[in-house]
């Protein structure tokens, strides 16, 4: 008996859709800041983003080869993988302002 599959669906599910936001946020463990910074993306994301983002920590203390593939210098490291470019933003994420402009985000 033959399987019955619909390629089209199969092709839609594997491809992220247009607007999805894909970030990661490079720590050094979970320190206070790297805390905050996760707290103040998540509202950011929450805010602006609702139901469009996926966020992807990266502790460097437990993998610290995986700094290179996106050159990471310094933590706390915001890195706005899609929609392309990529963005990278420094530090705590405090700055909501500072954090829109820089991944080229408006306000909804």
């Amino acid at each position: 008996m033959p399987k019955k599959t619909t390629p089209d669906v199969a092709a839609a599910d594997t491809s992220p859709p247009p607007e999805s936001w894909q970030l990661r946020l490079y720590v050094a463990g979970m320190t206070p800041r790297a805390v905050a910074a996760f707290d103040n993306l998540k509202k950011l994301c929450e805010t602006h983003l609702a139901g469009c983002y996926e966020i992807e920590v990266i502790d460097l203390l437990e993998n610290p080869k995986l700094a290179a593939g996106d050159q990471i210098l310094a933590v706390p490291t915001l890195v706005r993988k899609l929609p392309s470019p990529m963005k990278k933003i420094i530090g705590d994420l405090s700055n909501e302002e500072r954090v829109l402009v820089g991944l080229d985000l408006r306000p909804r």
